[in-house]
């Protein structure tokens, strides 16, 4: 029996009567379905997130690669011009990187000091994720400070307030001694990522000069290309060529391994619990396969009495099972996809609800994305390749668990069956 035939028998199973085993197929197509739903929006949301906290990252923290002297700190900026005219870098930012104490009057807390040229906020990328909610982004004296919007938020420091400074400088006898500097308030600064915004504090180079010492403080060169995600290791090995030792060179990648491959294993964990929801829901299509042989074993007899063979009995109902993944594939993930895309609404949406129920019982306000911890807004980012993979894989899984039922199909004895209708 030709695969043309076998295929469309099989579509008739599937679209046929349900008395006549129909709804056995449509059955397990339908689990399928339900089984991607969350397994797409948890792929869309996790790359969201994932995307959206490193791009916050790169672009206002680490940037895309950044060049070190670790025998001359000093030295790192002389090669600043050098850097700037290879291809494929869009800018190049000094900075210098240190730890302190910020004093305000109504609090203290450990910071982030970041010494930086007050156009890297400006940068194209910068300007995307970096949100002013008070002040200026821009520090016009060595006296100016940014800060982070939750930093400040925790000193209850405002535009215009002074704030005091703390770092560590060692004496020429080798003691540390505090030197505490007064800054004023010129902005304050957010992200959008609580994580960021709690030890931002941003002075100029200048201002960096009045408290650093060059033993406290980390100097390198922020450079900033093209494209960070594919084209990060070319330009890290073409600036390595270029310029040679002492200097080194780090991606992104390289400066955020831990937290980037944490973000990965949970992604893959993630989708390696939605998986086994997948082959649960395949399953069933091994069960539905079973009960449509049963139901359909008078068709089986006549096939076999009309010269079909073993192999072209199986094959009906293993394009069955075929046709079962392939129409719950592209339900579900038709499905995921778009609630996926509007995860965002439909998040906010839950959220007013279920703050109104918490309302009645004199319940605080819900959040589900908790801001301390999440972004505020999920970035949707839909990676088709993986979206693929899954479809592929749920169609395998169809196929391969109704080999056994199949396969019994095809060896049932015709007479057998004929003596029994």
């Amino acid at each position: 029996m030709k695969n043309r035939t076998c295929f469309f028998i099989a579509i008739r199973y599937l679209a046929g009567r349900a008395h006549e085993g129909g709804r056995y197929l449509r059955g397990a197509a339908a689990g399928i379905a339900v089984s991607l739903v969350p397994i797409i929006v948890t792929l869309i949301v996790a790359d969201g997130m994932i995307r959206g906290i490193i791009d916050r990252y790169i672009e206002l923290g680490t940037g895309h690669l950044q060049v070190f002297n670790f025998i001359d700190s000093g030295e790192v900026d002389k090669i600043a011009d050098e850097v700037r005219k290879t291809d494929g870098v869009r800018g190049v930012w000094s900075e210098q990187r240190g730890m302190g104490v910020l004093v305000s009057g109504g609090g203290r807390t450990g910071v982030s000091i970041r010494a930086i040229e007050p156009s890297f906020w400006e940068d194209e990328g910068s300007a995307t994720y970096l949100e002013v909610t008070a002040g200026t982004a821009r520090p016009k004296t060595d006296r100016d400070m940014l800060l982070g919007a939750s930093l400040a938020a925790s000193i209850d420091a405002k535009v215009g307030d002074t704030v005091r400074l703390m770092t560590i400088r060692p004496s020429p006898d080798g003691r540390s001694i505090p030197r505490v500097t007064a800054f004023t308030v010129s902005g304050i600064v957010s992200s959008g990522y609580h994580e960021l915004d709690a030890l931002w504090c941003i002075v100029t180079g200048e201002g960096g000069q009045r408290v650093f010492s060059t033993e406290a403080a980390s100097a390198s060169l922020i450079v900033k290309i093209d494209d960070p995600y594919t084209r990060a290791d070319a330009a890290m090995w073409a600036l390595y060529s270029k310029l040679g030792s002492p200097y080194s060179v780090y991606t992104w990648k390289d400066l955020m391994r831990s937290q980037y491959s944490s973000y990965e294993s949970t992604r893959q964990l993630l989708l390696l619990i939605m998986a086994l929801i997948v082959i649960v829901a395949a399953v069933n299509v091994s069960s539905a396969t079973s009960m449509l042989v049963i139901e359909r074993q008078r068709d089986i007899a006549v096939l076999k009495v009309t010269g079909a063979s073993v192999k072209g009995v199986t094959r009906v109902f293993l394009w069955g099972s075929f046709l079962t993944g392939l129409c719950g594939a592209i339900i579900g993930i038709a499905i995921g996809l778009l609630l996926g895309n509007f995860i965002n609404p439909l998040i906010h949406s839950l959220e007013k609800l279920l703050s109104f129920f918490s309302g009645l019982f004199n319940g605080s306000e819900v959040k589900i994305l908790d801001p301390g911890f999440y972004l505020e807004t999920i970035p949707i980012i839909i990676d088709w390749f993986a979206v693929f993979l899954i479809g592929c894989f749920t169609i395998l899984c169809s196929v391969a668990a109704s080999w056994i039922p199949a396969r019994k199909a095809g060896k049932l004895k015709p007479m057998e069956l004929l003596r029994k209708y």
